[in-house]
This record gives C-alpha cells, sequence and structure tokens, in this order.
C-alpha cells in the first residue's frame, strides 16, 4: 500500500460494519486468453461493444455490471502478476520507481490494454528519487538498530558524532517535537533524540535543524519498523529512526554516532492511462491502482494486486464497451514515495477537466495473506479518523460494500480516509472517491478472523514492503472476491451515476 507514513499517527482501518445483502450476479463468463502468462491477444472476447466512436452510447447498459462481474476471476489478475514477479526477477528484484523494473511493467501493462481495443497514454511527471545504503548508529560505543526515514539528507562522509538531546524535556508532551519550542536549549550541533508524534516527520527534522540540531532520531511508539518519510520539506537534517526498546534506553548527552548513506536524484517517471472510446465525456468514472513497488521487493500484494485486478477488468470491459459514462483506468506511478504520480495528474488537469471527472475509485492492495474485507469510509460515519470524502463518496462505499457481498464476503467493514494510497489528491481536489484494501500492517482482530478466517493477531499482510511480497504472499479467494467486486461497482458506475452529485 501506499507510501511511506510522512506523520507520526498510526494507519488503523477497523470497524465500521455495514452489511448488506445482494443477489449474485451468474451469467456466462467469457474466456480468458489462451496462455495464462500473456494478456489477451487482439480480437479476444470482451463482455459487448457499441462499435466504438467517440460520442459513445447515449446510455449505458443496466446488465453491463453483471456481466462484467461474471466475466473476470481471480486467474486473470493472477496471470498478470505472475508476469509482474517475473519483470521484477529480471530487474533487481523489484518495480520501484525510477527502475527498469517499472518500466517493464509499464511495458506489460500498456500493450495489454492496446491489445484489448484501448488508447494509450503514459504521461510522464518529474519525481525525486530516494535511495538508501549504510545506516548505522552508536551511542556509548555500542551499536544500536536503525533505519533511515525516506528523503532523509545523508550525513558527512565518516558519519557525525554529537551528544544526545532529549526533546521535548517534558514528560508526555502530546505533541513532541512539533513546535519550535520543543527545541529551545538545545545544545548546537546536538542529535534531537523525538517520539514518534502527531505531526509530519518533515516537520520535526526541520524545526530541529532550524534550531542547531545536527541530525534527528525518531523513537517510534513500539517495537516495529517504521515505514516513513520525510516527503518534500525543505531545511531537514539526517533523519532516523529507532525502536520503542532502543529509545527508551537513550539518555540525554550520550555520546552517539550517525552514519547514513543516502541518495536523492530528480528523475522523470511515467503513469499509464487508457478510457473507453463510449460513453458521455462530461462524466468519467476513474479506476486506479499504482504500478510501482517498494524498493526492497516485487510488490506482488502492494501494488501488483490491485494493478492486476484492474488490467483483467480493463481487458474484459474492452475499449468500446456500452457505457453511459466514459471509464478511465489509471495505473499511477511514484505511489511509494508519495502518491506523486496521481498528485501530479490531478494538478495538471484543468478545472473544467477535474469537473468532468464524476468519481474516483482506488484499489491499493486487494490479495493480502491474512486478508480484512475493507472499504473507504466515505462519509466518515465509522469514526475511524480519516476525513469524509466528498459528496458522493458514501454511494462508493455502499456500492463496493454491496459488491463485495455480492462476491461472496461476510460483513466487510470500513477504512479510514487517512492520506495513505492514491485517492488523496482526487478528495483534495473535491472529486467524491471510494475504494477496496485487504489491509497491510495492522493486525487482524478475533471478531475479524471469527467471521472472515485467517489469523487473529496478526497483521493482514506480514511481508508488507519486504522481499517476500511475492505470489506466494497473495490470497487467491481475496482477489477473486475483490476482482469481481471492482467489475460489479466500476460496471455499476459506468452505466449508472446514481448517488454521484454532479458538480
Amino acid at each position: 500500500m501506499g507510501r511511506a507514513s510522512t506523520t507520526g499517527g498510526r494507519h488503523r482501518p477497523r470497524l465500521g460494519n455495514r452489511l448488506v445483502r445482494v443477489a449474485a450476479a451468474g451469467v456466462a463468463v467469457v474466456a480468458l486468453a489462451a496462455c495464462a502468462d500473456v494478456p489477451a491477444a487482439p480480437g479476444a472476447a470482451t463482455i459487448g461493444t457499441t462499435g466504438g466512436g467517440s460520442q459513445g452510447a447515449a446510455q449505458g447498459d443496466p446488465g453491463l455490471p453483471q456481466r462484467l462481474a461474471a466475466a473476470v476471476g481471480g486467474d486473470g489478475a493472477y496471470a498478470h502478476l505472475r508476469q509482474f514477479e517475473k519483470l521484477a526477477d529480471a530487474n533487481d528484484g523489484n518495480r520501484a520507481v525510477g527502475t527498469p523494473g517499472y518500466d517493464a511493467a509499464v511495458d506489460h501493462v500498456v500493450g495489454t490494454l492496446r491489445a484489448s481495443g484501448f488508447e494509450v497514454s503514459t504521461p510522464s511527471f518529474e519525481v525525486r528519487t530516494f535511495s538508501a545504503g549504510d545506516a548505522r548508529l552508536t551511542v556509548a560505543g555500542a551499536p544500536v538498530t536503525t533505519e533511515v526515514l525516506g528523503f532523509s539528507p545523508a550525513t558527512p562522509p565518516g558519519g557525525l558524532t554529537a551528544p544526545l538531546s532529549l526533546r521535548p524535556r517534558t514528560p508526555q508532551d502530546p505533541t513532541p517535537g512539533c513546535d519550535a519550542a520543543d527545541y529551545t536549549g538545545m545544545p548546537a550541533g546536538a542529535i534531537a533524540v523525538v517520539e514518534r508524534g502527531t505531526c509530519e516527520f518533515g516537520q520535526k527534522s526541520r524545526l530541529a535543524g532550524a534550531a542547531g540540531a545536527a541530525a534527528v532520531i525518531v523513537v517510534n511508539t513500539e517495537d516495529a519498523a517504521l515505514p516513513a518519510t520525510l516527503g518534500d520539506t525543505p531545511g531537514v537534517v539526517p533523519t532516523a529512526a529507532v525502536t520503542k526498546t532502543a529509545g527508551a534506553a537513550l539518555r540525554d548527552g550520550q555520546q552517539a554516532s550517525l552514519v547514513l548513506d543516502t541518495t536523492i536524484r530528480q528523475q522523470t517517471s511515467r503513469n499509464v492511462i487508457a478510457e473507453t472510446t463510449t460513453g458521455d465525456p462530461g462524466r468519467v468514472v476513474v479506476a486506479g491502482a499504482h504500478l510501482d513497488s517498494v524498493p526492497e521487493g516485487a510488490g506482488i500484494n502492494d501494488n501488483g494486486s490491485g494493478s492486476a485486478a484492474l488490467l483483467e477488468i480493463a481487458q474484459k470491459l474492452g475499449g468500446s464497451p456500452p457505457v453511459g459514462q466514459k471509464v478511465r483506468f489509471a495505473w499511477w506511478g511514484a505511489e511509494e514515495i508519495g502518491l506523486v504520480g496521481s498528485t501530479k495528474y490531478v494538478e495538471g488537469l484543468s478545472e473544467a477537466d477535474r469537473a468532468r471527472i464524476a468519481l474516483y475509485l482506488n484499489f491499493d492492495m486487494v490479495g493480502s495473506p491474512n486478508p480484512g474485507y475493507l472499504v473507504y469510509d466515505g462519509d466518515n460515519s465509522d469514526g475511524l479518523g480519516g476525513e469524509a470524502g466528498p459528496p458522493g463518496s458514501d454511494t462508493a462505499e455502499r456500492v463496493l460494500t454491496e459488491a463485495l457481498v455480492g462476491a461472496g464476503v461476510n460483513g466487510p467493514e470500513g477504512t479510514a480516509f487517512d492520506g495513505r494510497s492514491d485517492y488523496g489528491p482526487f478528495i483534495e481536489a473535491g472529486i467524491p472517491a471510494g475504494g477496496l484494501f485487504t489491509g497491510a500492517e495492522e493486525q487482524k482482530t478475533p471478531e475479524q478472523a471469527q467471521k472472515w478466517g485467517g489469523t487473529a493477531g496478526q497483521s493482514y499482510d506480514p511481508c508488507y514492503h519486504t522481499a517476500c511480497d511475492r505470489l506466494t504472499n497473495i490470497d487467491r479467494t481475496a482477489l477473486d472476491r475483490n476482482v469481481t467486486a471492482m467489475a460489479s461497482a466500476i460496471g455499476r458506475f459506468a452505466v449508472d451515476l446514481t448517488g454521484v452529485p454532479q458538480r
């Protein structure tokens, strides 16, 4: 999923129980291409066409959602996942932004879409990329396990040595390190030690640097890795993180040495955009998933799963289906380093083009091995700590919940709009949004395990952002259910936007 966090808060997908019974579709299934490891060939069957043309059908076929849901399947998505893993393995083991593996994944998606009758574009954008090598912290002569935060500057060659300064000095500060006053009296050139908290990590690093700190150590609030980034914050200093237990052993004034070997580059990357030739160009339904992985691995669940599921649906829908609204498919680049591809795309749209987007649907991690069945809480009625989406987001939540139930899921739950995936820039632009998610680092509750299966007390995806996120990390049942639900919801909104107000 999504990017490393820029803030100190934790992601908590939790209960927002909505169970809505719907009848499962039962219609003839369209055959896949003969070879499971390659995209459907030109001319392969889709769910039906109108004959093309830029004006499209005046009204969508109400039977489309059921036919599309019946046509797609987890096997088709899994074939694309195999290809994504092969491409990663052939290119240093990942599909991270700015790498040959990512470019190869773009080529696979583009070729598959063109073979399915789509006109495809790959708009480019500029992005800062980050890589890290050595990360070492020594305190009072003893090594302390540490990790570098994304987009941290490097320390000087050979590292830096300075006393630790625990900030702020007031116990139980609810916003540690978030205010300039927290760094008052800190010795110049010290290494500031601050607990994870509510504000952005970049803000902590910038404030510490402005007060004269040579570096910052962030103490996590749990004994776990801290996948975090400083983002595009100016004025930051070298910043690393330690676990809660390691942080508790640090003392004010201890002599410490820190080595961070990092590289920040400016590069060009690409999104992939494909749109049906049919449907009303004045009301567009956009469905998206991020195509990049983290550098640590092949990213087969995060987010090969969402990308592969979306590609399977696009293949079966075809380029000129009987839709009422145009359907635009998007595969975003550079999501893992700050939602860059989707943000640049939305920022590049004119006001008129933004207004033409009726709805955005986001699919990020839909095959977690210990899966949750989570729907973004469009109106924040579940009180999960996120924000409400623009009007129409509640309809997206309801339709997606119904679609999961129709695919055989017992009691889908809500998950917060917390800004960690590509719906973020669309919501910021006032575009209603929704989406599905099977969970990342948070743990499955006993109640969830009872109704969904799996293991309580274990994270939804133990391989999140690690090298073991491979094909063996995919739950085939979750993938199949989510592909079906995604197709049902995309099909519904392609022919019927009831509940989504015109802007």
